[in-house]
């Protein structure tokens, strides 16, 4: 469904990427392992347009995509729930919503506050005022609500108590259970471990080892590259 062919891509003078090779198959989930600096946020910036590629293609659905602005692969159906949150703090819960929401999709509101009932309970609470774990699903349930085909996830159990991760590996299993694709950047093994079908380790923007999640789990150079 999305396809990375030999991107490569940096900042300046600074080469991040180095030829990657990817693809997010539909109804799959995704994960993108590697330590802090690996490159897994800049490789999911690449494919939803915030950082142009130097070289390589991105492909979704096998069409070229790689030289439209974030916003035209947004409305093609690529969501991207970015680690930095990016929520309006100076605007409720349901304002940050409203905001984005794209009508004519099975994702509305309502359906998100049926995900994070949390979310409902505060929808009158300004985002500045959220915990991390509320301003992560707040995040997540703001791109749901542009009716995304596929998901980018960075880091989503970043910073987070342990209650809060295992509240969004719940979510991410659900919204699997729907058939929603999903590449999920994380440098937490166990969290991705029981949510994802296969993965890719990334190493100063290339990826050294790729699989089935089930055997890259019991790959001693897995722990190796991640630190563990």
């Amino acid at each position: 469904m999305l396809k990375a062919k030999g991107l490569s891509a940096g900042y300046g003078r600074i080469q991040v990427l180095h030829g990657v090779e990817l693809e997010l198959k539909k109804g799959e989930v995704v994960a993108l392992l590697g330590r802090n600096g690996a490159g897994k946020s800049t490789l999911l910036k690449t494919l939803i347009g915030l950082l142009p590629a130097r070289s390589g293609e991105v492909l979704l659905e096998d069409r070229p995509i790689t030289e439209l602005p974030a916003y035209r692969r947004a409305q093609l159906g690529i969501g991207y729930v970015p680690e930095e949150r990016r929520i309006f703090p100076e605007l409720s819960v349901r304002e940050n919503l409203e905001l984005a929401a794209r009508p004519g999709g099975p994702w509305t509101i309502e359906r998100v506050y049926e995900l994070f009932p949390r979310l409902a309970e505060i929808e009158h609470r300004s985002g500045g005022y959220l915990s991390g774990g509320e301003q992560q699903m707040l995040t997540l349930a703001r791109t749901l609500v542009t009716n995304p085909r596929l998901l980018l996830l960075d880091e989503p159990t970043e910073g987070l108590a342990p209650i809060l991760v295992k509240a969004i590996a719940e979510t991410v299993a659900e919204l699997k259970a729907q058939g929603m694709p999903i590449l999920l950047a994380e440098q937490n093994l166990a969290f991705t471990a029981g949510l994802a079908d296969r993965g890719y380790v990334l190493e100063t923007g290339e990826v050294r080892l790729k699989g089935p999640m089930r055997e890259l789990v019991k790959d001693p150079r897995v722990k190796e590259l991640l630190a563990l």
